[in-house]
C-alpha cells in the first residue's frame, strides 16, 4: 500500500442504486413536530429529516400501529 494517494484526477461516478434507496415525498407536518425534530437535530448533529426517517423506519420494523384520537369525540 502507498502512504499517499492522489485523488485529484479521479472522476466521480454516481451510485447507480441511489435512486432505489429513498423516495422523495411532500408531507405536511405540525409545526411542533418539526420543531421537536429540529431541536433534536441540534443536540445530536444529525439532520432533522434523517432523524424523522430513522424514527419512521423504527416504527416499520416494530410494526407499530398509530393510536388515533380525535379531540371532542
Amino acid at each position: 500500500m502507498r502512504k499517499e494517494y492522489d485523488f485529484s484526477k479521479m472522476k466521480g461516478e454516481k451510485n447507480p442504486y441511489a435512486k432505489e434507496l429513498k423516495t422523495q415525498v411532500t408531507i405536511r407536518l405540525d409545526k411542533v413536530t418539526v420543531e421537536y425534530f429540529k431541536a433534536l437535530a441540534e443536540k445530536t448533529g444529525i439532520p432533522y429529516q434523517n432523524l424523522m426517517n430513522f424514527y419512521l423506519r423504527e416504527c416499520v420494523e416494530m410494526k407499530k400501529q398509530p393510536t388515533v384520537r380525535f379531540k371532542g369525540v
